[in-house]
C-alpha cells in the first residue's frame, strides 16, 4: 500500500483524528450529513436476510390489502417496521456500529424512530422515496448536533445503474432547500456495496436515484431520533408489551418513553425523593 502524503497546511493547531470506522464515518456526517460504514455481515448472513426481506414484503402485502390496495395510497414499495415480523430485522436495527455513531452524534440516547423496507422499482419507475426529503420532513431549522439519524442498510448494491441515493452535501447546515442551480451542481450519488449502511443527518436532503435495470434495488431505512421525537409508529403499542425484556433493547424502541394515557399514569412513573 503507497503511503499517503500529508496535506501542506500552516497555521493549523488542532486537527481531528479520526482512528476506527466509526470515528471516520462520524466525521464525514458532522462535515457534509451522510457517511459509509460496512455493517460487519458474512453473506450467509445477507443472503438469509435477502430472503427474509422478500418473504416479509409478500406476507405485508397480503395483511395490508395487496399490492393494487398498497400501491392506491403509494405504499407498494414500502415495508413499514419489518422487525415486527421477522427477527433478522430486529438484530439489523441493533448493529453495533450503528447504534455507536448515534451515541456519538446524538445528544443523551436515541430510539429508534422507525424501520421501513425500501424497494426502488426497476425499468425507471416512479417511487416516492425518489423525491428530495429530509428524514424529518417539512422541517426548515438547524441544530448545532443531530436530533435523528439515518441508517439505510444496502440489501443489493447501491450502483449507478440501479438507483443510488443522491445527497446534497452539507444540506444539514442550511434551513431552505438549496436553488435548481445549485441542485444540479452539486448533487453526489452515493454508490455503496451490499452489507454497508448509508449514514446520514436526517436533515441533509437526499432521494433515491433512477433504477435504470431490470431488478428492484433494496434497502432497509432506519432512523434514530432523541426521545422527543415522535415514532412514525408506536413500536411498544405495535410489538406488545413482551416483546423485549432487555432494559438496553427496551429504551432504544423506545418502551421508556411512552406518553402516559392518564395522571395516574403520569405520577405512576415519576421517581420518588428519599
Amino acid at each position: 500500500m503507497t503511503q499517503r502524503e500529508t496535506p501542506a497546511r500552516y497555521g493549523v493547531t488542532e486537527q481531528t483524528v479520526p482512528g476506527t470506522d466509526v470515528e471516520r464515518a462520524c466525521e464525514q456526517i458532522r462535515h457534509l450529513g451522510y457517511g459509509i460504514i460496512d455493517g460487519g455481515y458474512a453473506q450467509t448472513w445477507l443472503t438469509s436476510l435477502s430472503a427474509a426481506f422478500d418473504r416479509t414484503r409478500e406476507r405485508y402485502q397480503s395483511e395490508y390489502g395487496g399490492g393494487e390496495q398498497l400501491k392506491a395510497i403509494d405504499e407498494h414499495n414500502t415495508i413499514r417496521l419489518p422487525l415486527a415480523k421477522e427477527p433478522m430485522f430486529l438484530e439489523l436495527a441493533t448493529n453495533s456500529k450503528v447504534l455507536e455513531i448515534c451515541s456519538r452524534l446524538i445528544s443523551g440516547y436515541a430510539i429508534l424512530n422507525q424501520q421501513n423496507g425500501i424497494i426502488n422499482p426497476p425499468g425507471a419507475a416512479r417511487y416516492n422515496q425518489g423525491a428530495w426529503h429530509r428524514d424529518l420532513p417539512y422541517q426548515h431549522f438547524v441544530s448545532s448536533r443531530p436530533l435523528a439519524i439515518n441508517a439505510l442498510f444496502c440489501l443489493d448494491a447501491f450502483t449507478i445503474e440501479n438507483g443510488a441515493t443522491r445527497v446534497l452535501p452539507a444540506s444539514h447546515r442550511q434551513e431552505a432547500f438549496p436553488s435548481d442551480d445549485f441542485v444540479e451542481q452539486h448533487a453526489a450519488t452515493v454508490t455503496a456495496p451490499a452489507g454497508s449502511f448509508i449514514v446520514l443527518d436526517c436533515m441533509v436532503f437526499h432521494g433515491g436515484g433512477v433504477n435504470a435495470t431490470a431488478s428492484p434495488r433494496r434497502g432497509v431505512n432506519h432512523v434514530y431520533s432523541i426521545p422527543l421525537i415522535r415514532q412514525q409508529i408506536d413500536l411498544p403499542h405495535a410489538l406488545g408489551e413482551n416483546f423485549a425484556s432487555d432494559g438496553k433493547l427496551r429504551r432504544l424502541l423506545g418502551y421508556d418513553v411512552r406518553t402516559p394515557g392518564t395522571v395516574a399514569q403520569y405520577l405512576a412513573g415519576r421517581p420518588r425523593k428519599s
